[in-house]
């Protein structure tokens, strides 16, 4: 998309591809990130929606209210 606009290509020969560069960087920091901190895998039924204590069995509050 940007790599026909003119502009783009004077900004990468001045000053390099740095959306290039910050993609890069943040695919390293996933890769160490799942090597130290691996998703997850179980399977747990996911979380009961929040019902106000208040309210009768079945009833949950309005949209807005919290």
């Amino acid at each position: 998309m940007f790599q026909e606009a003119p502009i783009y290509r004077q900004l990468v020969a001045e000053r390099g591809d740095i959306p290039a560069q910050v993609r890069g960087e943040a695919e390293r920091i996933k890769s160490d990130l799942q090597r130290v901190m691996p998703p997850l895998r179980t399977s747990a039924p996911a979380a009961a929606e929040p019902v106000w204590s208040g309210a009768p069995a079945g009833l949950a509050l309005p949209p807005g209210a919290q």
